[in-house]
């Protein structure tokens, strides 16, 4: 009992017994159930605190090790608890998906070969000081880590062979592969710039030595230049192009866009093309007017660019094919499907993964003749993915090729009607 507790308690029995004197019987039964009261109300937060205690005593102490094991477990990267001598005390579920299971106890080297980690981690114990060493994983695709180990401060240890340390794997490979691609953008641009560049100094100093007078050489040799100040134009537009869709991939279009009426422009335009180059252009569009939510200039430049592809690399073919299909679902308006398909050599599965690569091309030499930059594709991905949707690729050797872009439609009040009507034609209950 607290010394609080007795003051209370003495006060209540004060007071009882000058109730009793001043009242008798009465005040004597009035004082002892404010005495009882007050002493009850003094042992109950005594008794209710000495109950926690005792719940905390009872409740099981969370082991340090525990402590760290769990947020471990939550990580999305593969961890491992070790030992001074090696050997795996705990392991994430991460590093189970990517290494395999380790059974308790057993040493690193049972599920880690590489010599380079396992050198960086016995330096890390010898020194006790953090360690890091990158790591590339070939099978079943390549990837790149950056492995780290150190020490976990404040372990309780009595010596250094109590101590544990933590060996992560940070996933590089989306990084390594942007730093690639970047490296290989700036390659391939300045490659593509060097060699028209090369032709114009070439001619002109030509034109200003040997045919200085040669009027007739001098025409040639203006007609080659000017190709390839228009090639370095393309090239720098689509380029341009390109900077500008990737600041704003993250925003979706919100216009709304008749996909039958722009397909129908497009096509009308690019027929002259399609005709220098001996392609007759087919156009199939539904009956029913095919609303989708997107850009226009952007839908134009991806129609024009897989349309140009299809008369340059299918032109043995002689014919180009462009279709709108409706897809119906049971919800909703469903979808909308823009095809172009040529009858050309068709592509190699091989190639078909890295069409839309920048600057990537199946035949250098046959899409340099075409003028092509190698960008029309990439421009495409980025476009429709800013659409939030992709490029499909169908292509078999000997037949052809067919590129597929699905959208999702838009109603409009037309729809709402047809709909309408169609369900009190079925005998369908209109709500």
């Amino acid at each position: 009992m607290s010394l609080k507790d007795a003051r209370y308690i003495l006060i209540a029995g004060a007071l009882a017994i000058a109730a009793f004197a001043a009242s008798g019987a009465i005040g004597w039964l009035s004082g002892a159930l404010l005495y009882l009261i007050i002493a009850l109300a003094a042992a109950l937060p005594r008794r209710s605190r000495s109950m926690r205690l005792a719940a905390r005593q009872k409740a099981p102490a969370m082991d340090w090790r525990q402590a760290i094991a769990l947020p471990l477990q939550a990580m999305d990267e593969p961890a491992y608890l070790l030992r001074v001598d090696g050997t795996v005390k705990f392991q994430n579920e991460a590093a189970e998906a990517l290494f395999g299971v380790s059974e308790p106890n057993t040493h690193l080297s049972g599920r880690i070969r590489s010599p380079a980690i396992l050198g960086m981690v016995q330096q890390a114990m010898e020194d006790d000081e953090p360690r890091s060493v990158d790591h590339s994983e070939r099978v079943p695709s390549e990837r790149w880590f950056q492995v780290r180990c150190a020490p976990i401060a404040g372990a309780p240890a009595r010596d250094h062979s109590g101590k544990l340390y933590l060996l992560t794997f940070r996933d590089m490979t989306e990084a390594r592969r942007m730093d690639r691609m970047r490296s290989d953008f700036v390659a391939n641009a300045s490659h593509e710039l060097r060699t028209p560049l090369a032709s114009l100094t070439g001619f002109i100093e030509t034109i200003k030595g040997p045919a200085k007078n040669d009027r007739d050489a001098q025409a040639r040799f203006l007609d080659i230049m000017y190709e390839q100040a228009t090639r370095m134009t393309r090239l720098v537009d689509d380029l341009m192009s390109l900077s500008r869709l990737e600041m704003k991939t993250h925003v979706a279009p919100t216009d709304r866009v008749d996909l039958n009426r722009l397909v129908a422009h497009v096509t009308d335009s690019m027929k002259p093309l399609a005709a220098e180059m001996g392609v007759t252009v087919a156009l199939t569009v539904p009956d029913e007017r095919v609303v989708i939510q997107g850009d226009r200039d952007e839908l134009i430049q991806v129609l024009q660019n897989l349309i140009e592809n299809a008369c340059k690399y299918g032109q043995s073919g002689g014919r180009v094919d462009v279709a709108v299909d409706v897809l119906p679902t049971d919800e909703g308006y469903g979808s909308a499907e823009l095809r172009v398909r040529d009858y050309g050599p068709g592509i190699a599965p091989e190639h078909v993964p890295r069409l839309t690569e920048r600057f990537y091309r199946v035949d250098i030499e046959s899409s340099r003749s075409k003028r092509g930059t190698g960008l029309g594709l990439a421009i495409v991905k980025h476009i429709l993915t800013r659409h939030r949707t992709r490029l499909v690729v169908q292509s078999t050797l000997g037949e052809g090729t067919t590129f597929i872009v699905r959208f999702e439609r838009q109603k409009t009040p037309n729809d709402v009607v047809l709909r309408l009507i169609d369900k009190e034609k079925q005998g369908l209950r209109v709500s």
